[in-house]
């Protein structure tokens, strides 16, 4: 037990984190800061029994501003010294303690209690060698901290003990009120004793405290021993008085022994109602009995009664009802505690959130409107413009038929999201995307089994979750990104989905009941055809949106692209023009894509530079028409004080368009070629680039199809002393590599007849190598149509002529030499018309896919048939081929 000891002036100061240590109680820690460490050493390791310390609490910011607002009352110790500029409640410090490694600010307590270690053990941490103390210290007495100061990496304080002396402590055990409260505290705490002693079978030591302790300190043993909060315990400290020590001391033991009384009083209530047929149920009873105390026991279960009226509002099929009302007694039955309660909780919630039976109410549809929205929104596309109206046309005639499942095909930027969004207005549903890109993983389509943790719908049940309504146009986005691993194929689930002989009974695996997708309209966009399965395939029908010509790019840019990049940076045409020229300038030397999506980016560049300029320029804001002149003394005193007063009031009706012709500008921002090369830097494309590439023999340029739309692809063509060898490379796949293999055999093979070699020197190859080349190395290539360009190669870089920087081919060939048909027409002859092509061979059969490539770009290119490889060689080099031979099969 804590005897009387006499405090030295100046003591080492070990803060506590939001903790307390009162006099007469025991604590065990552990120190392992390098400030704590270095304390512990030297004031009580070398000390041994003779050294002291003091333990100072601290709060840190958080709990800090938590607390604000409630301070002690004055007198009561928060002050760290009564000396002129001191005087102030709580200093602030940066301090370092226990693990934490980053700075923090604290609050000292201006009083704290000295403490001896009563055990001291050290250690050493491996393998990084930190010593370690564990030290069981013991309060001794209060103190009042004067001054702090630093004594290496730990803190000292200069003090005031706050004891009573003996000839002090005698008077204070003399005065009436205080044996009063001594007599209360002894027999609330002799209460507290029996009390445990009953539950706990133990108090016989406690009992000796009583008896043998002066009541004053065994207030400060049996606080200590409490679960209160850190305000108490600051409060208990601070209480010097001993009679104010004595009655909150009583007050908490009290309070203590209420709460075991009531929590008895609980366990005799639940065990009264008990039977031997209802031990399953001890933790239920008991929580009820807690609320019943507490009077709060009905929140639950009104909460399980209005998800029941939501269910029975939800309107779902009879077979449904039935199973969702099973799952809701069995609910009931579960504690919000119980482990399944949650997820039954959420389950039940999906099965009354989704939409039965609501849908969306169609109106009457008007194929003229629907045209001329679709007019508006997009320009081009005649051909899938056409297939949306007749799609339009027969949900008129028969609302309830099952119609095809569309999917968009095309490169990027072509607009086939949002045809999907104009088929949802025109009809006037509600529209929801999924997106499928990257989705690897079956449960994102069917959902996850409820027997997994963390289990949720898939994306489709979530989607109609979202939106609503059971008949929305669902965007299936992407679909040709989906992958396949461990884990399922996202694919060969959505062919449930998309067939509508069975997605009537769609059966998601977190729902487990089925679900009618029938009144979905399913609208799917993809880049390419190939890697979507063929069976998912066969279940849509393929619209294709090939790209954009120059022409209808700038269409599109000067009616749908300047007014909404202008509207996005808060402009208008009064601020920036840019001619239609520019605009084309833009689309030659600055993009070369399918769609619009870099010619939006570069625009927005201009806007850009625009918006810069008018928020720099000096601006005045004139007083609107229709803002009245405000009258108030105040102002009119102002006013004739020759003050200045500058002030407009903006009505809130005033849209940002308005807002923005406020600013006065002497001239619109009008673009021309030389702001276009400061903004958008040099020119990306010239139209010289095919003539500067094949402007050596062996270089030909060939027609490709990408997921990004037609491209131009040269083929550039070599030889080397060497042992006839044949090299590739530009990272090939092994179709194309084969072509190259049945280009060179076919080469070989007509090399006298096309007069590359004479009759005695029939070997091609003999005594060189040949290496083909594909350039853009980075992007990978494969196709059996870059046959005929091939050939053209070699035989250009055999004959040592040149090809025509204005022609470029595409076509498959075999080893006889014929030329056969390739895809992707329409996108191959946009790209060369893109990049100032003028000839363009293709294979004969390919004459039918003209059709969709549009007349004027057809009127500016001379389109070249070849059924034979001889008529592709008569069309690539200048003035024909001489030394074409009709080749007999």
């Amino acid at each position: 037990m804590a005897e009387s000891v006499e405090l030295p002036g100046r003591l080492a100061i070990l803060p506590f984190r939001n903790k307390v240590l009162l006099p007469g109680a025991i604590i065990r820690i552990r120190c392992t800061s390098s400030s704590s460490v270095k304390l512990v050493e030297q004031e009580l390791w070398q000390r041994e029994e003779k050294g002291l310390i003091g333990i100072l609490p601290v709060r840190d910011a958080a709990a800090e501003a938590a607390s604000a607002g409630s301070l002690p009352p004055p007198g009561t110790g928060t002050n760290l010294g009564e000396r002129g500029s001191k005087n102030q409640e709580e200093i602030s410090e940066s301090h370092k303690h226990g693990a934490k490694n980053q700075q923090e600010v604290i609050h000292w307590h201006s009083r704290g209690v000295a403490a001896r270690a009563l055990h001291l053990s050290r250690g050493v941490e491996k393998p990084s060698g930190r010593v370690t103390y564990i030290v069981v210290l013991e309060g001794l007495c209060r103190f009042s901290v004067q001054d702090l100061s630093t004594r290496g990496t730990y803190y000292t304080a200069r003090i005031t003990s706050l004891d009573m002396s003996k000839l002090e402590m005698d008077q204070v055990e003399q005065d009436p009120d205080f044996i009063a409260l001594s007599r209360q505290f002894k027999a609330t705490a002799m209460e507290l004793i029996s009390v445990l002693e009953q539950k706990q079978k133990t108090g016989g030591r406690t009992k000796v405290l009583l008896e043998t302790v002066p009541v004053h300190k065994l207030a400060d043993i049996f606080v200590a021993s409490f679960e209160i909060s850190f305000e108490e315990q600051l409060s208990m400290l601070d209480s010097v008085d001993v009679k104010v020590r004595l009655s909150k001391a009583t007050e908490l033991v009290d309070r203590h022994l209420q709460s075991i009384r009531v929590a008895e009083k609980i366990t005799q209530k639940v065990e009264g109602q008990l039977s031997k047929s209802q031990k399953e149920f001890l933790l239920r009873q008991q929580m009820r009995a807690i609320k019943e105390e507490l009077g709060d026991n009905d929140d639950e279960e009104d909460d399980v009664a209005a998800l029941e009226r939501k269910m029975q509002d939800a309107g779902m099929p009879a077979n449904i009802w039935k199973h969702a009302q099973r799952e809701l007694r069995r609910l009931k039955k579960m504690q919000p505690q119980q482990p399944g309660y949650n997820s039954s909780r959420v389950y039940l919630e999906l099965l009354a959130d989704l939409p039965w039976q609501k849908a969306s109410e169609e109106r009457e549809l008007d194929l003229k409107a629907a045209k001329d929205c679709l007019d508006i929104e997009h320009h081009g596309l005649v051909k899938v413009k056409q297939r949306i109206i007749e799609y339009l046309a027969v949900r008129k005639l028969k609302p309830d038929a099952r119609g095809p499942i569309l999917c968009f095909v095309g490169p990027p930027g072509v607009g086939k999201t949002s045809l999907a969004s104009s088929i949802a207005a025109a009809l006037g549903r509600k529209f929801v995307r999924i997106s499928l890109g990257g989705v690897k993983d079956e449960a994102d389509i069917r959902g996850h089994r409820r027997t997994y943790i963390g289990s949720m719908p898939g994306r489709l049940i979530d989607g109609l979750k979202r939106v609503g309504v059971c008949n929305p146009v669902m965007l299936l986005d992407e679909i040709d990104k989906t992958g396949s691993d461990v884990r399922g194929d996202p694919a060969s689930a959505l062919l449930e989905v998309l067939d509508p002989e069975q997605n009537s009974t769609f059966n998601d695996h977190y729902l487990n009941v089925p679900f009618d997708l029938s009144k979905v309209i399913f609208v799917a966009t993809a880049n390419r055809m190939q890697p979507i399965p063929p069976p998912l395939l066969d279940r849509m029908e393929v619209i294709e949106l090939p790209g954009y010509t120059p022409e209808e790019k700038l269409r599109i840019a000067m009616q749908h692209l300047i007014p909404r990049v202008l509207d996005q940076h808060g402009l208008s045409f009064d601020f920036l023009q840019v001619p239609e020229a520019m605009v084309k300038l833009v689309i030659e030397r600055y993009t070369r894509e399918a769609g619009v999506r870099n010619l939006e980016r570069n625009l927005a560049a201009l806007a850009r530079a625009a918006a810069v300029r008018v928020a720099e320029q000096d601006h005045a804001v004139p007083l609107s028409k229709d803002v009245q002149r405000l009258a108030s003394p105040l102002l009119d005193g102002r006013l004739a004080g020759e003050a200045e007063v500058e002030m407009e009031v903006i009505p809130m009706g005033v849209n940002k368009h308005e807002i923005s012709n406020t600013f006065r500008v002497t001239s619109p921002f009008i673009v021309d070629e030389a702001m276009l090369e400061k903004v958008l830097g040099p020119p990306r494309y010239d139209d010289r680039e095919t003539a500067d590439r094949v402007a050596t023999p062996g270089v030909s340029v060939g027609l490709v199809w990408t997921s990004f739309g037609g491209e131009v692809q040269f083929v550039e063509a070599t030889s080397m002393v060497g042992k006839g060898d044949l090299r590739l490379t530009g990272q090939l796949g092994d179709v194309i590599k084969e072509s190259a293999q049945i280009a060179m055999t076919w080469v070989r093979s007509r090399a006298t007849e096309l007069k590359l070699t004479t009759a005695e020197e029939s070997n091609l190859l003999e005594g060189r190598d040949i290496h083909i080349h594909f350039p853009a190395g980075a992007v990978p290539k494969d196709g059996p149509s870059a046959g005929v360009t091939l050939v053209t190669s070699l035989v250009s870089l055999f004959s040592q002529r040149r090809v025509r920087a204005d022609t470029a081919m595409t076509g498959e060939m075999t080893l006889r030499g014929l030329v056969l048909p390739v895809g992707g027409i329409k996108d191959k002859v946009l790209a060369a018309h893109r990049y100032g092509i003028k000839r363009v061979i293709l294979p004969e059969r390919n004459l039918k896919d003209l059709v969709e490539v549009p007349s004027a770009v057809l009127s500016s290119l001379e389109i070249l048939l070849a059924k034979r490889m001889e008529d592709v060689l008569d069309h690539a080099f200048e003035g024909g081929c001489p030394w074409k031979q009709h080749s007999k099969l």
